[in-house]
Parts: C-alpha cells; sequence; structure tokens
C-alpha cells in the first residue's frame, strides 16, 4: 500500500516551470493543483521566478489551477494566488486529505482529471494519490526558476520510497 501512495505518475527532473505544458494536456487531465512552496515560489522568497509567472499564465488559458499549500501564511501564499488571481487554500495538511476533498468539489471534475504537482514525496504525492488524482513530482525551483542543486530533503524522500520497495521512474 505505502509504494503506490510513494509512486507519482510522473516523476520529472525538471521544475513546475520546465514541465512540458503539452504532456499534461495530452493526458485527460482538466485542472491542477499546485503546491506553492518550493514548487512555485524559492525557499525563502515570496515573489514567482519570470519561468513559473510564465508558465502558470499558459496553463490558466488551459485548465483551472489551485494553489493548495501547509504553509499557513495567508500574506505569503494569498499575495501569490491574487498576483495571479487563482483561488489557494493554506495550512492544507498534506498528506491528509479534508482540505483537497473541498478543492476537489468546487472542481466539480473526476479526481482522475485533475493533476496534484508538487515537491515533495510525502506529502504532495501521498495526498494525490490517496485520492486518485495525477501525481507529478517535480524538483524544487531555486530564485532563478530552476531546479534546486542543493536539495536534500527530496533526494531523502525518494530514498526512502526506494528503500521501502516503491518503483520510480
Amino acid at each position: 500500500m505505502l509504494r503506490q501512495l510513494l509512486r507519482p505518475n510522473w516523476l520529472r527532473d525538471c521544475t513546475l516551470a520546465e514541465l512540458p505544458l503539452q504532456e499534461l494536456l495530452d493526458q485527460p487531465i482538466r485542472a491542477l493543483v499546485l503546491d506553492v512552496d518550493r514548487t512555485l515560489l524559492p525557499r525563502r522568497q515570496a515573489a514567482l521566478p519570470d519561468s513559473a509567472r510564465r508558465w502558470l499564465e499558459t496553463a490558466q488559458q488551459h485548465m483551472p489551477i489551485h494553489l493548495f499549500s501547509n504553509n499557513p501564511s495567508r500574506q505569503r501564499i494569498g499575495a501569490v494566488a491574487a498576483e495571479l488571481n487563482l483561488p489557494y487554500t493554506i495550512s492544507a495538511g498534506k498528506p491528509r486529505r479534508s482540505a483537497l476533498r473541498k478543492v476537489l468539489a468546487d472542481l466539480k471534475l473526476p479526481h482522475g482529471q485533475v493533476a496534484l504537482i508538487g515537491d515533495r514525496l510525502f506529502t504532495d504525492v501521498i495526498a494525490g494519490n490517496r485520492l486518485g488524482l495525477f501525481t507529478v513530482l517535480v524538483k524544487p525551483i531555486d530564485p532563478l526558476g530552476r531546479p534546486c542543486q542543493r536539495d536534500r530533503l527530496q533526494k531523502l524522500e525518494l530514498r526512502l520510497a526506494r528503500w521501502v520497495g516503491t518503483t520510480l521512474g
């Protein structure tokens, strides 16, 4: 059971801003739920890198997006959401399902048509997999919008997942 929960549908060696949007659109994906900290915003920063902003603006033209964060800062997460005119959830409690269920109810789509994209295996991927979403694990973003080179946490999570027998792409 844990092995399946830790297996993202896509494991990408790139940031969200580098994720080929057309590949998502080629899937039966009709909405996106996006992690914020380290997926959209670099660590300890409140400004979106230009590459992430461009990706989000393009994605918004094709489907609804909801920002979904464990971070309790309404000021930080809300500022990004307001800048892009997006709905958002703070203090989500991932990998718990309750807040994510509310977002899914608002989207009114089958769970398999919603992708949850994030940089954390033990929060983002597990939360999405517990509800049958299409899960995408991306690299954390640095201040310039590139993959963070010193990300020990994601490397540790991937190592632990392999240790429990999860097959990762």
